[in-house]
């Protein structure tokens, strides 16, 4: 065990709860650091259910494209938490962490906060002591209360696609869940977003108008639309023509017109027509339609491709049955593995007519997985157990020619399926 997996082990006795919304533990700790979160570079600040990471990767990619030193905080991680943490372009490394850890441990003295809390501390301390251009911030879940919430002068705000997830703590309803993750606007502060229930976009609106935020919204503010070899962006600063995002799926496009959107709303010196094609090519982030290429890849028959999605809910559901439909040039298999508070009904729905065998998997790794059965019944008994994603990989029909593998269903399950390839 590292010397930071020591210590984050010691600090979940600290709280009785994993999750508890509140800024009001955070802000006592930060005060006692001496308010790191008040020394930071610029922030754009990136909340949303679905595209937040997308988003985030997007925003760091046009930054670095323009030879920008970029901070990301990011969650959850999928092999190593070190990936929650990119300092000027690199992922924090063991010895700035566990020092960092130890520091606000010290300062914490015992007092009851939550694993999350302390993270998100350390992230700022850190960003503030390391010269960087840009702060790209996700919310870990929701907006109002979440603990990155205690920014509260980002230069830009972005809100992804927002639907049905983590209703035990933002509330059964969009319109509640839309008012949680409006939380992160900041008064005269731009918020970008992009496609959104109307129900959603209408919360977004009116809060926007109540903080004096410009509500920067895809078909009102900005455009983004299919052309030959790529994208055009269009907004009150012009047109920009984009080649196809690094990142594969139609939903994309949204995802990176929400990050151009929220730069240009704030409008750094160092950004260029340049700088936003090359970024919008060259982003890249792991398990969101990743194909994989190591272990696992090399038990398929040859000619056959499998890939790796950690889409986990309603929506994201809606976004790889889009992809599915896209390729539709062979016989698609998937593999289903979910965490045990997700709606796997919602998530399977629109997948099912897609799947030409469809597997309920479940890691011995994997965080709070959702057993087997369940997956099945919930898939009205169609799919097969794996019950892991390698006796599935074994057990798929072989014969008719090549084929697509997608393992999806859970960011946790990405993560365990990535360290069983050991892809680049």
């Amino acid at each position: 065990m590292s010397r930071s997996e020591a210590i984050l082990e010691r600090l979940h006795a600290l709280h009785p709860v994993v999750i508890d919304l509140s800024l009001g533990r955070l802000q006592a700790l930060l005060g006692k650091l001496g308010h790191p979160e008040r020394h930071l570079p610029p922030v754009i600040h990136v909340a949303g259910t679905n595209g937040k990471g997308s988003t985030c990767a997007f925003l760091r990619a046009i930054g670095e494209a323009a030879r920008q030193r970029v901070h990301v905080f990011t969650s959850p991680h999928l092999v190593r938490f070190h990936e929650r943490i990119r300092l000027a372009g690199r992922l924090v490394e063991e010895a700035a962490l566990g020092a960092a850890l130890e520091e606000v441990e010290a300062v914490n003295a015992g007092a009851a906060i939550t694993v999350f809390e302390v993270i998100t501390a350390v992230a700022l301390l850190l960003f503030s002591r390391v010269p960087a251009d840009l702060l790209v911030l996700e919310v870990g879940l929701g907006g109002r209360f979440d603990a990155t919430n205690v920014v509260d002068r980002p230069v830009a705000t972005a809100i992804t696609s927002i639907s049905m997830d983590h209703m035990e703590f933002l509330g059964d309803r969009l319109e509640r869940i839309a008012f949680e993750k409006a939380g992160i606007i900041k008064p005269g502060v731009p918020c970008a977003t992009g496609v959104q229930d109307p129900v959603a976009l209408g919360v977004l609106e009116r809060v926007a108008a109540e903080m004096g935020a410009p509500l920067l919204a895809r078909g009102n503010a900005w455009r983004i639309a299919p052309r030959a070899g790529g994208l055009r962006y269009e907004d009150a600063a012009g047109a920009i023509d984009l080649p196809p995002p690094g990142l594969l799926g139609a939903h994309q496009a949204d995802n990176a017109g929400i990050a151009v959107a929220a730069l240009r709303a704030w409008g750094p010196g160092w950004l260029t027509d340049a700088a936003i094609a090359e970024g919008v090519a060259r982003a890249e982030w792991p398990g969101r339609m990743q194909r994989l290429t190591g272990r696992l890849a090399a038990m398929l028959p040859d000619g056959w491709e499998l890939w790796l999605d950690g889409g986990h809910n309603a929506g994201g559901g809606l976004a790889i049955a889009a992809q599915a439909r896209d390729w539709g040039d062979r016989p698609l298999h998937l593999l289903v593995g979910m965490k045990g508070t997700k709606v796997v009904e919602d998530f399977l729905r629109p997948l099912l007519p897609l799947a030409d065998s469809l597997w309920a998997v479940a890691e011995p790794g994997q965080h709070l997985a959702t057993p087997v059965e369940r997956i099945i019944a919930a898939s009205g008994g169609l799919a097969r157990p794996g019950p892991t994603v390698e006796a599935a990989l074994a057990a798929l029909p072989r014969g008719g020619g090549s084929a697509r593998v997608l393992v999806c269903g859970s960011l946790y399950l990405a993560g365990e399926v990535l360290k069983l390839d050991g892809s680049p």
